[in-house]
């Protein structure tokens, strides 16, 4: 049944507020616990650090995770489905919809190039244009539709620009502190788009268990196990491959390298897909230290930016869309790009009227949205460690993280930066600040000297 523009924006602003939207990286206010006595650190030899700050994807409700990956059996084009537009009047772009590059900053502003030119094949001269969320996909998608004669209006739910890549600025520390995604491939070119934050090549690692330094941990039986798997008749998870080509998850090197690759798959090997799997974590990275916010508003260019306006349902037809602000206040529009996060989606923090087809929901079902959070330690002394290298991993013991990013040699300032990925980084965000750090300063030790002092 055909309904009326009237009749759209009436429905659009009856109801209770539903979940707030998100778009994509977190920062809620804490509540204050009521406990009188924080957490006792550890007794540890890694000296305290002078400051510390830490990411909490995984427990943010405006993010629900830090970034998708495909099941175990989920086809690679599933995301491509959820790419395609519904009716004429509802997009998806995002990491989570590029068939690609799933699950990083090439993808979501590949996505958002993706989610434009379908626009500009369609939209007329004059059209209005909603951008739900204002992270690299919304950002790109404003930035692409930038020289149409069309009116583009972003709306965030925070009151930042950004998402999941969020610079935190902060006096106390020497460099933006990056708490969402800022790692890239040595051979990803994404930082070669025009006012990219300035990025250092990490070139060195070192893995160390707790008897000493051992020779870098070989990709071979991921590979091999990958090939193996390829030719079944189903798909199996990684690590069912591992264990029928004769390799053992469990042992140190192995989960060493695998709580490695978690930190960039953003999931463990029991759920990912072996017949489409991430790509492995290289021995050199690249790491962004500069300024993530000043890219993004480069990008949103002159497209009227709304912030702290979460969108809390969205109403569409052959007439247009209708947005529902958290405010109650509703907006129309032609068409409407929706950029927030998988997690978002997957817990039905916008409610859509009429639901969306079925290939569209089951798509959002069937993919996995991981996690992955970050711990930032600064130090103002001496480095308490002894070596240059870039990348740490740690092998074998009780660590909770086990990849750690050495600045020191790079930038000159004291700071290291732990990384964990998959269930170990959601059970790391629950964890109290005392907790997590001292989670952490543990998770130094084989790096630290045994005569220092905590």
């Amino acid at each position: 049944m055909r309904m009326t523009r009237r009749e759209l924006l009436i429905g659009a602003g009856a109801g209770a507020l539903g979940v707030l939207l998100v778009s994509c990286t977190p920062e809620p206010k804490p509540t204050p616990t009521p406990t009188v006595s924080p957490t006792p650190l550890p007794t540890t030899n890694v000296p305290l650090p002078a400051a510390h700050m830490r990411s909490a994807w995984s427990t943010d409700p405006f993010s629900r995770g830090a970034a998708s990956y495909t099941r175990v059996g989920v086809q690679q084009g599933t995301r491509g489905t959820l790419a395609e537009p519904i009716q004429g009047r509802v997009y998806f772009a995002g990491e989570a919809t590029d068939v690609d590059n799933p699950g990083t900053m090439r993808g979501a502003l590949h996505s958002g190039q993706s989610a434009a030119m379908r626009l500009r094949a369609t939209v007329a001269t004059g059209e209005r244009i909603a951008v739900i969320g204002a992270g690299l996909a919304g950002a790109m998608v404003a930035s692409e539709l930038a020289d149409a004669d069309i009116e583009v209006t972003v709306f965030e739910a925070r009151d930042r620009v950004g998402g999941r890549v969020h610079s935190q600025l902060d006096d106390e520390w020497p460099l933006p502190v990056q708490l969402g995604s800022w790692l890239l491939g040595m051979d990803d070119t994404t930082n070669e788009h025009p006012n990219f934050p300035e990025t250092v090549d990490l070139t060195t690692t070192l893995w160390r268990s707790p008897d000493g330094e051992i020779d870098p941990v070989s990709s071979a039986p991921i590979e091999k196990a990958v090939a193996a798997a390829q030719v079944l008749p189903a798909d199996v998870a990684l690590a069912e491959a591992l264990t029928e080509t004769g390799a053992d998850p469990e042992e140190p090197a192995l989960a060493a390298l695998l709580a490695y690759l978690a930190t960039t798959a953003a999931a463990d090997a029991d759920v990912l897909s072996s017949w489409f799997p991430p790509e492995m974590p290289a021995d050199a990275t690249r790491a962004v230290v500069g300024d993530f916010s000043v890219f993004v508003k480069e990008l949103l260019g002159d497209a009227q930016l709304t912030l702290a306006s979460p969108v809390t349902r969205i109403a569409y037809d052959d007439a247009g869309v209708s947005l529902r602000l958290g405010t109650g206040e509703s907006v129309s529009f032609d068409r409407a790009v929706v950029t927030v996060p998988l997690g978002v989606l997957q817990r039905d923090g916008i409610e859509f009227n009429p639901p969306l087809p079925f290939a569209h929901r089951g798509a959002i079902n069937a993919m996995g949205m991981g996690h992955i959070e970050t711990i930032w330690l600064r130090y103002d002394d001496e480095p308490f460690w002894e070596t240059d290298a870039a990348i740490w991993h740690v092998v074998g013991g009780e660590a909770t993280v086990r990849t750690w990013i050495n600045l020191f040699p790079i930038t000159g300032e004291n700071v290291l930066v732990g990384i964990v990925g998959g269930a170990a980084a959601e059970k790391f965000a629950a964890l109290e600040e005392n907790e997590a750090l001292g989670a952490a300063l543990t998770s130094l030790e084989s790096f630290a000297p045994s005569d220092a002092k905590s």
